[in-house]
């Protein structure tokens, strides 16, 4: 007798799944449907080093450094002095870009600092970065997507989480070398990007922190080191899906995998950290944009903008250039007339947006004494600067009521005991301690004085 049902029992078996609205189950087939192939099946993933301890390891690391990235790029927009007229590179964000404090001029060297560590620790964060996401990307390909609202929501915050990273970290790399092929603007999508990553980074700090605790307890990081090849086993399954379900032979050990990401680091520190120092490692600055690109004898440091890619014509530097200063009083002053005022002197340092410093000698005329030929009393008013350079993000900016009354602030006329060359500003700069590299104006032309609230 056939173990095969009739027709009839067919039927008769099909009924509540035909009522159900359900396609009846084929031999050999589930419903629902298993997972696409292809990555999205977990046993595709057969690396044996991935797991929870790895990744772990690897967001410790993110875990300390991303925080320090994002507090130096935040005190670079306050550097910025946003609250001045024309200084807010972001006007639409609204409360996104609060700042709680007026940015000091004390000590000159701060900015060089926190920029330096913004852009360098960035860079070195990469190799990391792309690791922690080797790391985890079988979570990415997770099937089915959601299976409850609240997996839902954790999907939705892990896609913040790596697209805020993958955004911040390109865009933030290409800004430093100058190559603008995205089409916005850089300083807002920054903005508002970072703000997107870091509300996602909290929420996945939060909820994984307990976890990686645990996973980072579960192995022994100074064994890890001590074992190879022969000795690399797969951590054990976890509920995440991050170790592999039919792990291959391992072709690398951990400890290998961790000294690559360490070793690429370090190479990228040494190729980007000397253009934040002046020195024998300045030399090594290969990944700096404007690092090698000298002037010459004493104007022998970098040029971020030469005159003849910002349009100078030489002869509106030549004799007949005149500075106006303008205030309750305005004056005229030529460049011998600045030469015959009190002349100060400071070693002081340009710090770039992009991550580039350098400390030189710098001798011109007080910008508080400047305010006072105008009948302005330096600390009670701001100064809007501006230069022959016409329209554009280097041709004006303003110079708060303290940067004015620092006596370090100068209208710079020479560097390193000789004139400015035409590339560094000649015949007048801004020299101003501790601010953006962007607000050491050059090629000065109009001091116009404000009172501060105005």
């Amino acid at each position: 007798m056939s173990d095969r049902p009739s027709q009839g029992d067919a039927q008769r078996g099909d009924e509540p799944a035909a009522k159900a609205g359900r396609t009846p189950a084929r031999p050999g087939r589930t419903w629902p449907p298993g997972p696409p192939p292809g990555p999205f099946r977990p046993e595709f993933w057969r690396s044996p080093l991935r797991g929870p301890w790895l990744t772990s390891v690897l967001g410790l690391v993110l875990l300390i450094g991303i925080p320090i990235v994002a507090i130096t790029g935040l005190v670079s927009y306050a550097a910025y002095e946003p609250r001045l007229p024309i200084n807010d590179t972001t006007p639409e964000s609204g409360w996104l870009s609060f700042y709680l404090f007026g940015w000091p001029t004390h000590p000159a060297w701060l900015y060089r600092v926190t920029q330096g560590v913004h852009v360098t620790l960035g860079l070195t964060l990469v190799a990391v970065l792309l690791a922690k996401l080797w790391s985890v990307i079988p979570k990415l390909f997770a099937w089915p997507p959601a299976r409850s609202p609240a997996q839902a929501l954790e999907r939705a915050s892990l896609l913040l989480l790596v697209g805020g990273a993958v955004f911040e970290f390109v865009t933030g790399i290409l800004n430093i070398q100058l190559f603008y092929v995205f089409p916005f603007s850089f300083y807002p999508a920054h903005l508002y990007g970072a703000w997107i990553f870091l509300a996602a980074f909290a929420v996945h700090v939060a909820v994984k922190l307990p976890k990686m605790v645990r996973s980072l307890r579960s192995r022994s990081f100074r064994r890890e080191l001590r074992t190879g090849l022969d000795g690399t086993r797969p951590e054990p399954p976890d509920p995440d899906g991050l170790a592999p379900v039919r792990p291959a032979d391992p072709t690398i050990s951990r400890r290998g995998l961790l000294a690559f990401v360490g070793g690429a680091s370090l190479v990228t520190l040494g190729l980007s950290v000397g253009q934040t120092l002046d020195g024998p490692l300045r030399r090594t600055a290969l990944l700096a944009p404007h690092g090698r690109d000298y002037g010459s004898g004493p104007n022998d440091f970098q040029v971020n903008k030469a005159a003849a890619e910002m349009g100078i014509n030489p002869a509106d530097t030549g004799p007949g250039w005149v500075l106006q200063v303008v205030g309750p009083l305005a004056a005229l002053l030529k460049r011998a007339d600045l030469l015959s005022m009190p002349l100060h002197t400071y070693a002081l340092p340009i710090a770039c947006v992009e991550g580039w410093s350098t400390e030189q000698t710098w001798t011109g005329v007080r910008l508080a004494d400047l305010a006072r030929l105008v009948g302005v009393t330096p600390g009670s008013a701001y100064v809007f600067v501006e230069s022959l350079e016409r329209g554009g993000a280097f041709g004006q900016a303003s110079l708060s009521a303290s940067q004015v009354a620092d006596p370090r602030s100068l209208l710079a006329l020479r560097v390193n005991g000789a004139d400015l060359s035409l590339d560094h500003g000649f015949p007048a700069r801004m020299i101003v301690p501790n601010a953006p590299g962007v607000h050491n104006t050059k090629w000065v032309r109009k001091l116009s004085f404000y009172p501060t609230g105005s």
